[in-house]
């Protein structure tokens, strides 16, 4: 890995070469301009290598991937192809460590990943389709580059407050990008999302700027483990930052309606007050619910959410999740720990934003 790192670009370009001129056929899976796509696959898999000696985190990585790869249409001879590429890409670049005992390693975890991979897209094919059309029902444009996009799934769509889907607009075939569920499940079945409008976003620009009524878009399956443990009467300390604030409101949501009185603190950061674009919507929440404080935090230079969180407390009765940019998330774990919080008690989905870097969790 450290031969490979500082070359990356390269290794990267020389996968994808002999990808699509040993096996011509896979091109149709990746989406028309690569730059988007090009350095997720290799991370995705240089990522599950490093964490192969954190099998329960590694496990259910591995399977949300390979359930999430059913939407390209990836399908199980795929597998070898790229683990045949994979293997001459870094025996290339990293030609000074390879040798016939390392290529053995990479052939082990890579088999171990890719049946893991397979296995659970095998399973989820027995209970889920590959991916859901959803049609756009409401557009509500919030500020000028934020927008609350609600979708009628054309089946049943099951998943949990918290977690996350990714999400593919007819302006941008092949590019998928995730959001947050921004509600718990509802009982007319819609989904809601809030999307940022970010420089260079494809998909988040597509969706605040162009996305109307009546647009049909495609979701891939529910992921993440930010969900709530209704077993426990701890409360929920909640960081939500910008459009983070999204999955925290789904969670609010959730405990309200499982009816157990359990503290909620949510500290909803934003750059500018402007930022704080769906403070009415929380605030109402506090006014229904007596259990839940709401906080919003403008951080500038004198103030930011991390240190405001520690003014308050103690923290050692609640559980932690936190949601948004992953600078924030860096210094709130950072900080939560500061103030005695147990890394086990608090939830953010890490391993998905180490190899997704660009897909904005929100």
């Amino acid at each position: 890995m450290a031969e490979i790192a500082p070359i990356s670009d390269k290794v990267t370009s020389y996968f994808y070469a002999l990808l699509f001129t040993r096996h011509p056929d896979l091109r149709a899976l990746f989406p028309a301009a690569m730059d988007t796509q090009r350095d997720r696959l290799l991370k995705a898999l240089l990522t599950a290598v490093e964490h192969i000696d954190h099998t329960d985190t590694l496990v259910d990585y591995l399977r949300n991937l390979g359930r999430g790869h059913r939407k390209y249409g990836t399908q199980p001879e795929h597998y070898p192809a790229v683990g045949e590429c994979l293997i001459g890409a870094l025996s290339r670049y990293a030609s000074s460590v390879w040798d016939d005992d390392t290529e053995a390693a990479w052939v082990r975890a890579y088999t171990t990943i890719s049946q893991i991979m397979i296995d659970a897209a095998a399973e989820d094919e027995l209970r889920a389709p590959a991916w859901w059309y959803a049609e756009v029902v409401a557009h509500d444009l919030r500020t000028p580059d934020i927008a609350v996009v609600t979708v009628r799934p054309d089946q049943p769509y099951p998943f949990l407050a918290g977690q996350y889907t990714s999400l593919e607009t007819p302006w941008w075939p092949r590019i998928w990008r995730h959001y947050s569920f921004a509600s718990a499940p509802r009982s007319d079945g819609l989904l809601s999302f809030h999307v940022k409008a970010v420089p260079a976003g494809w998909v988040s620009n597509a969706l605040v700027h162009h996305a109307r009524p009546g647009d049909v878009l495609r979701l891939g399956p529910p992921a993440g483990s930010m969900t709530v443990d209704h077993s426990t009467d701890s409360g929920l300390l909640c960081l939500g930052g910008g459009t983070g604030i999204a999955p925290i409101k789904a969670l609010v949501e959730d405990v309200a309606e499982h009816g157990r009185r359990r503290p909620v603190e949510v500290f909803y950061g934003a750059r500018t007050d402007h930022d704080l674009y769906d403070i009415d919507t929380m605030l109402r929440l506090q006014q229904s619910h007596p259990w839940l404080a709401v906080r919003p935090i403008v951080d500038n230079r004198a103030v930011q959410l991390p240190d405001v969180v520690r003014e308050y407390g103690p923290w050692n009765e609640y559980d932690a999740y936190l949601s948004g940019p992953p600078g924030m998330i860096r210094s709130g774990v950072d900080a939560l720990r500061d103030v005695g919080i147990p890394a086990g008690r608090i939830r953010h989905d890490s391993v998905e934003e180490l190899v997704a870097a660009g897909d904005q969790l929100a």
